[in-house]
């Protein structure tokens, strides 16, 4: 019976530790008005069904979404988009897309309809992330490791709710990105391109939420003219999400015209995470199984000693 109990013991604290080294699940957009050359191909709308991590996904947008030429210092190279934004997020799961009802419904509708009437725009609906590393310093620092000429400090502001130095210039409200959209307008063509960094919350003293935020930013690029292009991506901190529902990536199948081939497949990273949480299912309707046949055994009560049938 010890033995039993402790192999009970033993399955459950390898569940905790399964369920304790899955990562947070979150999704990440990208898309701009125009193609602005970004894609060549035929391919404008390209979904990435596959879980990536931030380091994959910084190499898709740099190579793929065309943001090698505008986040890397090229002083020789024509802009061909004037703005580029990262906004981070926290409240969006991989899921909410698909919701009746969500949280922040202006967050998911502001990001339905963007990504749906932009000529071109890419989609990581599962980005495997850790609750101990920060999105805002992974996408960063993967941006500066894969730029070849280096990171164009100059042209880069932030909000100022990111951990970053306070040496750099930071915004404390829309009205300063405003300013910053406006100038950019009026610059010769060969400038560079101004990268803002959007972190999560937006600006200390905000009150709104991260839809209100999102919406008033896209509105405001829209209205100033200026050519844009926009990556959200989110972390939700300590929301666990499962990786083998498709939802979002079966949404965003019907937005898509033309998707490369082999984009739809599980690839081996994906095949191992679903065959470990089917095994984590399994080993718990069998633990449920064990539990219940032990408790059905101890309850039987029999006597210790039958009595001899009597003489005839």
């Amino acid at each position: 019976m010890a033995a039993a109990w402790a192999a009970v013991v033993a399955v459950m604290l390898l569940l905790a530790q399964v369920s304790a080294a899955a990562p947070v699940m979150g999704p990440a957009f990208l898309w701009a008005p125009k193609n602005y050359g970004f894609s060549s191909d035929e391919a404008k709308e390209i979904v990435h069904y596959q879980t990536v991590s931030p380091k994959s996904l910084v190499k898709s947008v740099l190579e793929e979404g065309g943001w090698s030429n505008l986040v890397c210092s090229r002083e020789d190279h024509a802009k061909s988009v004037d703005v580029a934004v990262l906004f981070l997020g926290s409240k969006l799961q991989s899921s909410d897309i698909s919701k009746d009802k969500q949280a922040d419904s202006t967050l998911v509708d502001t990001l339905k309809n963007s990504f749906a009437s932009s000529e071109f725009s890419m989609a990581f609906p599962y980005i495997a992330m850790s609750d101990d590393d920060k999105l805002e310093k992974s996408l960063l620092s993967g941006f500066a490791e894969n730029c070849n000429n280096g990171f164009g400090d100059n042209h880069i502001t932030y909000t100022d709710t990111c951990s970053v130095s306070e040496d750099l210039n930071k915004h404390h409200n829309m009205d300063s990105i405003h300013g910053l959209v406006a100038s950019q307008t009026k610059k010769n063509p060969s400038g560079q391109t101004d990268l803002i960094v959007f972190c999560d919350g937006g600006f200390k003293d905000n009150t709104k939420s991260e839809g209100e935020l999102l919406s008033e930013l896209v509105t405001l690029l829209k209205k100033s003219g200026a050519k844009y292009t926009i990556l959200y991506a989110s972390q939700p901190f300590g929301l666990l999400e499962n990786p083998s529902n498709l939802p979002l990536g079966r949404y965003l199948a019907e937005k898509t015209n033309t998707i490369k081939p082999g984009r739809g497949k599980c690839d081996g990273e994906c095949l191992v995470k679903s065959t470990l949480l089917e095994g984590s299912f399994v080993g718990i309707v069998l633990l449920i199984i064990l539990i219940s046949g032990l408790k059905c055994m101890m309850g039987i009560d029999t006597p210790s000693k039958f009595d001899a049938p009597p003489e005839s």
